[in-house]
Protein backbone atom coordinates (compact mmCIF):
# COMPACT_ATOMS: atom_id res chain seq x y z
CA UNK A 1 0.00 0.00 0.00
CA UNK A 2 1.16 3.50 -0.66
CA UNK A 3 -0.07 6.90 0.30
CA UNK A 4 -1.68 8.66 -2.58
CA UNK A 5 0.14 11.44 -4.36
CA UNK A 6 -2.66 13.59 -2.98
CA UNK A 7 -0.75 13.66 0.29
CA UNK A 8 2.25 15.33 -1.30
CA UNK A 9 0.12 18.26 -2.35
CA UNK A 10 -2.37 18.23 0.52
CA UNK A 11 -3.33 21.56 1.98
CA UNK A 12 -4.89 22.23 5.35
CA UNK A 13 -3.81 23.16 8.85
CA UNK A 14 -0.12 22.54 9.36
CA UNK A 15 2.30 23.35 12.11
CA UNK A 16 6.01 22.56 12.36
CA UNK A 17 6.60 18.79 12.41
CA UNK A 18 2.87 18.11 12.11
CA UNK A 19 0.87 16.61 9.28
CA UNK A 20 -1.90 18.57 7.62
CA UNK A 21 -5.47 17.43 8.18
CA UNK A 22 -5.52 15.86 4.73
CA UNK A 23 -2.28 14.00 5.41
CA UNK A 24 -3.67 12.72 8.72
CA UNK A 25 -6.87 11.53 7.06
CA UNK A 26 -4.98 9.86 4.19
CA UNK A 27 -2.81 8.04 6.72
CA UNK A 28 -5.93 7.02 8.66
CA UNK A 29 -7.33 5.44 5.48
CA UNK A 30 -4.11 3.52 4.80
CA UNK A 31 -3.93 2.46 8.47
CA UNK A 32 -7.53 1.25 8.27
CA UNK A 33 -6.71 -1.01 5.33
CA UNK A 34 -3.56 -2.31 7.04
CA UNK A 35 -5.42 -3.07 10.30
CA UNK A 36 -8.26 -4.81 8.42
CA UNK A 37 -5.73 -7.12 6.75
CA UNK A 38 -3.86 -7.77 10.02
CA UNK A 39 -7.14 -8.38 11.90
CA UNK A 40 -5.88 -5.80 14.40
CA UNK A 41 -9.32 -4.93 15.74
CA UNK A 42 -7.93 -2.91 18.65
CA UNK A 43 -6.05 -0.47 16.39
CA UNK A 44 -8.84 -0.54 13.79
CA UNK A 45 -11.44 0.27 16.43
CA UNK A 46 -9.44 3.34 17.46
CA UNK A 47 -10.00 4.85 14.00
CA UNK A 48 -13.80 4.88 14.37
CA UNK A 49 -16.02 6.92 16.67
CA UNK A 50 -17.89 4.80 19.19
CA UNK A 51 -21.21 5.45 17.44
CA UNK A 52 -19.93 5.00 13.89
CA UNK A 53 -22.02 3.21 11.27
CA UNK A 54 -20.71 1.08 8.42
CA UNK A 55 -22.94 0.41 5.42
CA UNK A 56 -21.90 -2.60 3.33
CA UNK A 57 -22.37 -2.96 -0.44
CA UNK A 58 -25.49 -5.01 0.32
CA UNK A 59 -27.00 -2.12 2.29
CA UNK A 60 -26.50 -3.95 5.59
CA UNK A 61 -25.77 -1.43 8.37
CA UNK A 62 -23.36 -2.34 11.14
CA UNK A 63 -22.18 -0.78 14.35
CA UNK A 64 -18.48 -0.48 15.05
CA UNK A 65 -18.72 -3.32 17.58
CA UNK A 66 -20.43 -5.69 15.14
CA UNK A 67 -17.95 -4.86 12.37
CA UNK A 68 -14.93 -5.52 14.58
CA UNK A 69 -16.48 -8.76 15.89
CA UNK A 70 -16.97 -10.04 12.32
CA UNK A 71 -13.34 -9.30 11.46
CA UNK A 72 -12.11 -11.02 14.63
CA UNK A 73 -14.30 -14.09 14.05
CA UNK A 74 -13.29 -14.54 10.41
CA UNK A 75 -16.65 -13.63 8.90
CA UNK A 76 -14.83 -10.76 7.17
CA UNK A 77 -11.37 -11.70 5.88
CA UNK A 78 -9.17 -9.12 4.17
CA UNK A 79 -5.93 -10.28 2.51
CA UNK A 80 -4.52 -7.31 0.60
CA UNK A 81 -5.35 -3.83 -0.60
CA UNK A 82 -3.87 -1.59 -3.27
CA UNK A 83 -4.95 2.03 -3.09
CA UNK A 84 -5.87 3.66 -6.39
CA UNK A 85 -6.99 7.07 -5.14
CA UNK A 86 -7.84 9.08 -2.06
CA UNK A 87 -9.98 12.24 -2.29
CA UNK A 88 -10.33 14.32 0.86
CA UNK A 89 -12.36 17.43 1.63
CA UNK A 90 -11.92 19.16 4.99
CA UNK A 91 -14.37 21.69 6.43
CA UNK A 92 -13.25 22.70 9.91
CA UNK A 93 -13.63 19.71 12.24
CA UNK A 94 -15.53 17.63 9.68
CA UNK A 95 -14.21 15.88 6.60
CA UNK A 96 -15.18 13.53 3.81
CA UNK A 97 -12.90 10.89 2.38
CA UNK A 98 -13.49 8.82 -0.73
CA UNK A 99 -10.90 6.08 -0.90
CA UNK A 100 -10.70 3.67 -3.81
CA UNK A 101 -8.70 0.48 -3.40
CA UNK A 102 -8.57 -2.95 -4.95
CA UNK A 103 -9.26 -5.18 -1.94
CA UNK A 104 -8.72 -8.93 -1.93
CA UNK A 105 -11.13 -10.48 0.56
CA UNK A 106 -13.43 -13.36 1.41
CA UNK A 107 -16.55 -12.22 3.23
CA UNK A 108 -19.70 -13.83 4.57
CA UNK A 109 -18.68 -17.33 3.46
CA UNK A 110 -18.00 -16.35 -0.13
CA UNK A 111 -14.84 -17.15 -2.04
CA UNK A 112 -11.76 -14.99 -2.11
CA UNK A 113 -12.07 -12.23 -4.69
CA UNK A 114 -10.59 -8.82 -5.50
CA UNK A 115 -13.11 -5.99 -5.46
CA UNK A 116 -12.63 -2.40 -6.59
CA UNK A 117 -13.86 -1.08 -3.25
CA UNK A 118 -14.85 2.53 -2.70
CA UNK A 119 -15.14 3.73 0.88
CA UNK A 120 -17.15 6.95 1.16
CA UNK A 121 -16.50 8.12 4.71
CA UNK A 122 -17.48 11.01 6.94
CA UNK A 123 -14.98 11.97 9.61
CA UNK A 124 -14.97 14.26 12.59
CA UNK A 125 -12.16 15.61 14.75
CA UNK A 126 -12.89 14.16 18.19
CA UNK A 127 -10.54 14.86 21.08
CA UNK A 128 -8.04 16.30 18.63
CA UNK A 129 -7.98 13.20 16.41
CA UNK A 130 -9.80 12.37 13.20
CA UNK A 131 -12.33 9.54 13.61
CA UNK A 132 -14.54 7.85 11.04
CA UNK A 133 -18.19 8.42 11.95
CA UNK A 134 -19.90 6.86 8.92
CA UNK A 135 -18.75 4.78 5.96
CA UNK A 136 -20.52 3.36 2.95
CA UNK A 137 -18.80 0.70 0.85
CA UNK A 138 -19.51 0.28 -2.84
CA UNK A 139 -17.67 -0.77 -5.97
CA UNK A 140 -16.24 1.58 -8.57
Amino acid sequence: MMLSTLVASAQGRKTDNAMTDKEQIARLYEDMLRYMIAKDTVSLGGLFSDDSVLVHMTGHRQSKTEYLREIASGVLNYYSAQTDSIDITVDGDKARLIGRSRVNAAVYGGGRHTWPLQMDSKLERIGGQWKITWTKASTY
